[in-house]
């Protein structure tokens, strides 16, 4: 007689133990990360301003958004070139120091440059680019060009952009051929020449001095050539007439030279 075979019992209608325990476990999940959401400090407008700023900054986008400290958080960014009172003439100051360094450079001449200073920036010209030795008179054409388009690009700065003109020697007085009896006279009187050049070239007045340091601010040491020779220059400085036009003046042009 055959074996009668076990029947395997119906499964229960509900659903298993384990799958109620994991549906309870992802709820518990669920709940905890909402509950970090909740607490975090994500700000959406936040994010929203540093993509439109990255944006922005990639050339990716003509406009976008950008953050700001201000009333209104999201506002317009303007194009990489910013439409600054003194950018186009940031652009044409670097673009005369390059043509001027080049020419200068086929005949191993030195160099003029553009540096920070504390309130503005300032154009270093070396005294061998403008004057033969105890000499202040200027007699390199490509050295009148430079001052020519300087005065230029000065009378397109704001108004209340002043330029003081500065001498500087070493500490070697002039030769026995100099009229000059003293570094302070000789010091003088190229600061003197080249304020007169920008004069003529249209600079008003009233927006820039002259001064003569002698060997009194050096950049260098004076016991060696090179160095004598980095301390024989006429500074430009270009500074605003109160603080506000400085900030102005040495964000608009030292920020967008240190871009070229």
């Amino acid at each position: 007689m055959a074996r009668k075979k076990n029947k395997c019992p119906d499964c229960e209608k509900c659903l298993p133990m384990w799958l109620a325990a994991f549906g309870d476990l992802m709820s518990l999940l669920l709940c905890f990360f909402v509950l970090l959401l909740s607490m975090s400090s994500m700000d959406a407008k936040k994010i929203s301003e540093a993509i439109g700023s990255l944006s922005g900054a990639m050339s990716v986008l003509e406009g976008g958004i950008k953050t700001e400290v201000s009333k209104r958080r999201i506002q317009e960014s303007t194009p990489i070139e910013a439409a600054d009172e003194t950018s186009e003439q940031v652009n044409r100051v670097m673009q005369a120091l390059t043509e001027i360094n080049e020419m200068t450079a086929e005949g191993d001449g030195p160099a003029v440059s553009l540096e920070e200073a504390q309130d503005g920036f300032v154009i270093e010209l070396p005294a061998a680019l403008l004057f033969k030795s105890g000499s202040a008179t200027i007699q390199n054409e490509d050295a009148l060009l430079f001052l020519k388009r300087i005065a230029l690009i000065v009378g397109e700065l704001p108004n209340r952009t002043k330029v003081s003109v500065q001498g500087h020697t070493d500490n070697q007085l002039p030769g026995s051929g100099s009229p000059y009896k003293d570094n302070w006279e000789l010091s003088s009187a190229r600061a003197i020449s080249v304020l007169q050049e920008l004069l003529l070239n249209g600079v008003d007045p009233k927006r820039i001095n002259a001064a003569g340091f002698a060997e009194f601010s050096p950049k260098a040491t004076n016991v060696t050539e090179s160095g004598r020779e980095k301390n024989r220059r006429v500074e430009l400085h270009f500074y605003g007439a109160d603080p506000d036009d400085k900030q102005k003046v040495k964000q608009g042009v030292l920020d967008k030279a240190a871009q070229r």
